[in-house]
């Protein structure tokens, strides 16, 4: 039986540190059946109420225009995308990104998980910086306990972690565009057919 591929969400939220860029990442449990141990940015499946609930401002015209681009036909819209974000990481962190004057998240990735995995996702990672927080950026009280440790991490740390390979790869990302490089368009790894192949979402 051929595992479905779930639409996914996830949130690279940042902030300046002393040393350079922190990132916020947290710990998957010994006993998950995805990723057991590795260290993750918050994020997670689109469920039915994002759906139900979508969420408008926070994206760029141009990144609601890539989010829609070589998708499935059922593929949420942009606003379930930015709701399911919000939502997982209020849930596993506890923080909140609140609505600004200024599109707070910026799309700089896609990958799906390869086939022959225990659960595969065609995850959009967003980008987010910290000052969009509605709260303390350091408060995990309201935490679902799902990700454990949630530290703030500068990106030398973060990227010598025990991570997934696709964390790796968006860490390199997030950390050229930090640094001011540009992005020729949102890179995707496309595993939904028979073949791997590299796309740019322009």
């Amino acid at each position: 039986m051929t595992e479905p591929i779930r639409p996914a969400a996830t949130v690279v939220l940042w902030r300046e540190g002393s040393a350079g860029p922190q990132v916020l990442m947290g710990q998957r449990g010994a006993g998950a059946v995805f990723m057991p141990s590795k260290f993750v940015f918050p994020g997670g499946r689109v469920d039915p109420e994002d759906l139900l609930a979508p969420r408008e401002g926070f994206l760029s015209d141009a990144c609601a225009r890539r989010l829609g681009l070589l998708v499935p036909e059922d593929a949420p819209p942009p606003g379930s995308i930015v709701a399911a974000a919000l939502r997982e990481l209020s849930e596993e962190t506890g923080l909140n990104l609140a609505a600004m004057d200024w599109p707070s998240l910026r799309f700089v990735f896609r990958a799906i998980t390869p086939p022959g995995r225990s659960r595969r996702f065609d995850a959009r990672f967003l980008l987010a910086h910290a000052e969009a927080l509605d709260g303390d950026g350091e408060d995990f009280s309201a935490a679902s306990g799902e990700l454990s440790h949630l530290p703030w991490l500068p990106l030398p740390e973060a990227r010598a972690l025990d991570l997934p390979f696709i964390t790796e790869v968006v860490l390199a990302e997030v950390a050229a565009l930090l640094a001011g490089g540009d992005q020729p368009g949102v890179p995707f790894f496309d595993n939904s057919g028979a073949t791997p192949q590299f796309r740019r979402l322009v």
